[in-house]
């Protein structure tokens, strides 16, 4: 456990430390392009080297050039990555501030698109939707949106919060629910160690968002019994599969 940890934070490091030539070069050619590709390259690197491995399915079933709102559940830091690197189309995210605080980092996710969020009042949280709104909208961008708003403390799906669904129903985009399992074995909330395992992420089809009356209750019922659905057959196969050994 402690190897794989410590390699994957070495990892991480020279993942910061060559984004910085790779952030001139966008800066440069006013593109955000190298960004991307250059960060699902060392994401790649930094989960082999971790000893996380992915089962993938679902991608099929949405256009990897369209415009979509991802909504997933979250068990741990490792979602994030793991989802920015498996999602096809470049996906942004909104984020809290703090997070653009990191030397390079920072600048290079403000650079692409990230949307920066403060999280101590409704009304930042607004601006932050408004403005990722906007961009969906003019760019035709993707975000990716945790929609239990942190990560679980034991591994149980928690409430969904608004605020993602208003961005669906703002841009007049699909929303895409994904369902993630095992990776809060992998790293769990609280815990600075990373163990090596499987974790599988089901993507499920895109739901239209109704726009008429702007009430996000129907779109995140509809997204949280899709993401149920998911962890409930990676629940049914774990514990088969258990059996039958």
């Amino acid at each position: 456990m402690y190897p794989r940890t410590i390699l994957g934070g070495l990892a991480a490091a020279a993942f910061i430390l060559l984004l910085i030539p790779v952030f001139l070069v966008s800066f440069l050619l006013r593109i955000p392009g190298p960004l991307f590709a250059y960060s699902r390259v060392a994401l790649r690197a930094i989960l082999a080297v971790a000893g996380i491995r992915a089962d993938v399915s679902g991608r099929e079933l949405f256009d990897r050039n369209g415009s979509y709102v991802f909504m997933s559940n979250h068990l741990s830091l490792i979602d994030g990555p793991l989802l920015f690197l498996l999602i096809p189309q470049p996906v942004r995210v909104i984020i809290k501030k703090q997070a653009f605080r990191i030397p390079v980092l920072g600048l290079s996710m403000l650079f692409a698109g990230f949307v920066p969020v403060d999280r101590k009042g409704a009304r930042q949280g607004r601006r932050a939707i408004d403005h990722a709104a906007r961009l969906m909208r003019a760019k035709g961008f993707s975000f990716l949106i945790f929609p239990e708003g942190t990560r679980s403390r034991d591994g149980r799906l928690q409430p969904f919060k608004r605020g993602g669904f208003f961005l669906a129903l703002e841009a007049g985009a699909p929303v895409v629910p994904v369902s993630v399992s095992g990776s809060f074995k992998v790293m769990r909330r609280g815990s600075p160690f990373i163990r090596p395992g499987r974790i599988r992420i089901r993507f499920h089809p895109p739901l239209e968002a109704d726009t008429s009356n702007g009430d996000p209750a129907e779109l995140m019922a509809r997204t949280r019994e899709a993401v149920v659905s998911g962890l409930a057959e990676e629940e049914s196969w774990t514990s088969g599969n258990t059996s039958g050994n």
